[in-house]
């Protein structure tokens, strides 16, 4: 039974038009948000230089001997007004709730993972993409209100949750929708660069709001004004056509081809293809996303997200300002998707993963042998593991979306997205491991970022190949 090429069936529409443009730039834009609050923790949750609150009536060599601060503490705020640390004294005794509250986030990320892939493929990929938007939003502007860290923590579960089910729907839209060209395009400059525009913003505003609830309130404006994209941006014609939708699919190519003025075909979809992408979904029962290429990309992606989130929650860290540092380590990341286009345009995908991977992992491995007075070249190279782990990520995210069919993709890279969430959610925790030794963490990173990046040449090719629609076209991948 062949593959469906939807590719072919759908290049009357023309490569660069009116209507792949369009689509292009409003799914960029509805990541913007992702990048502009994903990482805001590292500023509303930083720990403030502190030390106990000592009464002026007390005596001082008592005071100093106390073992609580029973007074409680006082914070400098010559940074920061206010965060989530100095609103509940998340400190001393306390002070491993602040890594727990990035790893509880991470945590609605895995669970939006499976759950938003399920739905996705299940009701389709624009319902789940606005539904999650909605949602987003929602409860970003409700942390404001917890009166409690327990509360705050699980709005931030709903927030990792809705926030990776934006991205993960928007992402595989628009790896459906857009030609061969601009699906390259869009999976590296443009969802990422959108990310990256979002993700310098915010240390700028961050800059300017030093309250975390006014940062919090100033961040989630941009998803009220991205809502109204529900009526422009279309449902995935592809997969309107994996469950037999052909009617919907066809007026929605139809008005494709009247806004790129282009004529189209009588018969766009056969019976014949309509048929063989329905019993796609017969035979997705019989799929197994756990055998050796899922389990490799697995594997990569938790690399890759420990190396990448660990570097990110560690700008607060760095030698110098926390904000300038924030914004270095969201523009390293411009050239490195600019990277991953030319990669994903002309290169292996197995060569451009491995490469990325290797490359992110040796930078960080010659870390500890910095002498302690050439911070910059410490900084310098961090920042080089973090763009290694950048392109990385992108690579491995179109990687996935290239190997698996149309009934089974959303599904698939949510999966992989899933299981990978584990990465994220012990990297808070990587960064502490200096307090033992201020190398380990990068030691750690860099040995399992480097050993992935070996492994991941025994993923199968993919490039120049065009999507599979059906199961057949997943097995003939593989």
């Amino acid at each position: 039974m062949p593959d469906i090429d939807f590719d072919k069936s759908m290049a009357f529409l023309g490569e660069s038009q009116p209507y792949q443009w369009r689509l292009f730039i409003l799914l960029s834009l509805v990541i913007v948000p992702i990048g502009f609050n994903g990482l805001s923790v590292v500023f509303f949750a930083d720990t403030p230089a502190h030390r106990c609150r000592i009464p002026v009536e007390a005596n001082l060599s008592a005071a100093v001997g106390k073992e609580r601060c029973s007074d409680g503490w006082e914070y400098d705020d010559s940074v920061y007004v206010s965060t989530i640390v100095t609103e509940w004294n998340l400190v001393c005794e306390d002070g491993w709730k602040t890594p727990l509250t990035s790893s509880i986030n991470f945590g609605g990320v895995l669970a939006g993972s499976f759950i938003s892939g399920q739905l996705s493929d299940r009701f389709g990929r624009k319902i789940v993409l606005f539904s999650a938007m909605t949602i987003h939003t929602a409860f970003y502007i409700l942390q404001i209100f917890a009166p409690s860290w327990p509360v705050f923590a699980a709005l931030h579960f709903v927030v990792g949750m809705s926030r990776v089910s934006t991205y993960i729907s928007a992402f595989v839209l628009g790896m459906e929708v857009l030609s061969p060209h601009m699906r390259t395009a869009f999976s590296s400059l443009g969802a990422c660069l959108f990310f990256a525009a979002g993700y310098m913003l915010m240390p700028l505003v961050a800059f300017l709001i030093r309250d975390w609830k006014s940062l919090l309130l100033g961040l989630s404006l941009p998803c009220c004004a991205l809502l109204p994209l529900w009526w422009y941006i279309p449902e995935s014609p592809r997969w309107l056509l994996s469950q037999g939708r052909i009617e919907e699919a066809e007026l929605i190519i139809r008005n494709a081809a009247k806004m790129n003025k282009k004529q189209a075909p009588e018969i766009i979809f056969t019976s014949l293809q309509v048929r063989f992408s329905s019993l796609g979904t017969v035979f997705l029962k019989q799929i197994n996303v756990f055998d050796r290429s899922p389990c490799l990309c697995f594997s990569s992606r938790n690399s890759v997200n420990i190396a990448y989130f660990a570097l990110s929650l560690n700008t607060s860290n760095l030698y110098g300002d926390p904000y300038s540092n924030c914004f270095l380590s969201a523009l390293v990341e411009v050239p490195a998707y600019v990277l991953t286009w030319v990669m994903l345009r002309w290169w292996p995908r197995r060569l451009c993963l491995s490469a990325t991977l290797i490359l992110g992992g040796a930078v960080l491995l010659f870390i500890p042998f910095i002498p302690q007075k050439l911070a910059a070249i410490a900084v310098t190279l961090e920042m080089l593991g973090k763009f290694g782990a950048a392109t990385a990520f992108t690579i491995v995210y179109a990687y996935t979306a290239e190997l698996y069919p149309t009934v089974l993709r959303n599904t698939a890279v949510a999966t992989c997205s899933m299981a990978s969430r584990v990465g994220s959610i012990i990297a808070p925790y990587f960064i502490y491991l200096s307090n033992y030794w201020v190398s380990l963490p990068y030691v750690l990173m860099g040995t399992i970022t480097a050993l992935s990046g070996i492994l991941s040449l025994l993923l199968p090719e993919t490039h120049g190949l065009p999507l599979p629609e059906t199961a057949c076209g997943f097995c003939e991948c593989l």
